[in-house]
């Protein structure tokens, strides 16, 4: 007999599917897929805040059904960063009604990303914000004392980034500017002072209208009060300027995106970030550092030195036009200051 074969006599037990074991997922009750959905229902919001693995989220926006929702992040992000102003995809419950929680399964291609780093040696960079086209950067005539060389790291900053600067200097009723001013003139900036009792709400309408501007600037300036100035309601809190040390206190701890309103009823959004002392700039090019100063210079009248304009010059042809006297005296005072920023980088550790 083949031993295929039946055999009744056989002692054997028969076995059935339930008589086998098992070995039970410890990671979850289905197998993973490397399959991802493709969430084609998904809502696309605006990140307006980010609070400790929670995201404020803005969907249809401008339209009568306009609301905020709060969603987590998405297993399949990973480690992605979400930043306030970026651009998601979101799907689950997107009612925004209180306890509901959605997800954020994408987030869309940034026009641009604003970092820092905690200091020059350090390569690790810090996202601030996502798709901002201007940068406000306030500054206190006095109280505390303007401090040109942050002024200077948020410019390169800016200018890395694909950002226009926008130089505010307030509390111009305690103090003349014009003497921090004149350290910029080599630079085609755009200025505008304000004091306690005078803002230039037309002037900051006509530059805020139809753009993301991101407000930076050292505690106790007087940010807070101007975002709270332009946009009522922001209730942003306000620091005060410690006497002996001459320092702000730290008042704000998280960066919100605010709609802003014109008085003719145009749009746009600002971008509060956190008081900083410091603006680390580890994560830029160093040849970034000297070409955007050049591109940003103010341009002398006549034919440039070769026919070559500032802006196309080589970093070593910029200082040397520069030492020569092409942009004046704030010219070479700007370029010692881009110098000495590149210095802070020779001890940047390779990656």
């Amino acid at each position: 007999m083949s031993w295929w074969a039946d055999d009744e006599d056989d002692d054997e037990p028969e076995l059935d599917e339930s008589d086998v074991r098992i070995r039970p997922n410890p990671r979850g009750t289905r197998p993973r897929s490397k399959t991802r959905p493709k969430h084609e229902d998904a809502v696309v919001g605006r990140v307006m805040t980010v609070d400790r693995g929670r995201f404020g989220v803005l969907v249809d926006e401008d339209t009568d059904s306009e609301h905020e929702i709060i969603a987590s992040r998405a297993r399949e992000l990973g480690r992605t960063p979400i930043v306030t102003g970026d651009f998601v995809d979101v799907v689950g419950d997107v009612s925004g009604e209180p306890g509901s929680l959605a997800r954020v399964v994408r987030v869309r291609e940034r026009s641009t990303v604003l970092r820092r780093s905690a200091d020059d040696t350090d390569a690790v960079e810090r996202v601030i914000v996502a798709n901002a086209d201007q940068m406000l950067i306030v500054v206190a005539a006095t109280n505390p004392e303007p401090r040109a060389r942050l002024v200077d790291r948020y410019l390169v900053a800016a200018f890395d980034a694909g950002i226009d600067p926008i130089l505010c200097i307030t509390k111009t009723d305690l103090a003349d500017p014009a003497e921090f001013l004149a350290e910029f003139d080599a630079l085609d900036l755009t200025v505008v002072t304000l004091s306690k009792d005078a803002i230039p709400h037309e002037r900051l309408d006509g530059l805020l209208a139809g753009h993301t501007t991101v407000a930076v600037g050292h505690s106790g300036v007087g940010k807070s009060t101007l975002v709270n100035a332009l946009v009522p309601g922001a209730d942003r809190a306000i620091g005060h300027v410690n006497a002996v040390t001459g320092r702000g206190r730290h008042t704000s701890s998280s960066t919100l995106c605010l709609r802003f309103t014109a008085e003719d009823g145009s749009k746009g959004w600002i971008v509060d970030t956190p008081g900083v002392r410091s603006f680390g700039l580890g994560h830029v090019d160093p040849e970034n550092i000297i070409r955007s100063f050049a591109v940003s210079a103010v341009i002398p009248p006549g034919e440039p030195p070769d026919g070559i304009p500032l802006s196309e010059a080589h970093d070593w042809e910029i200082i040397d036009r520069l030492e020569a006297g092409e942009l004046g005296e704030s010219g070479r005072a700007r370029i010692e200051s881009l110098q000495k920023l590149l210095e802070t980088r020779t001890d940047r550790p390779t990656p």
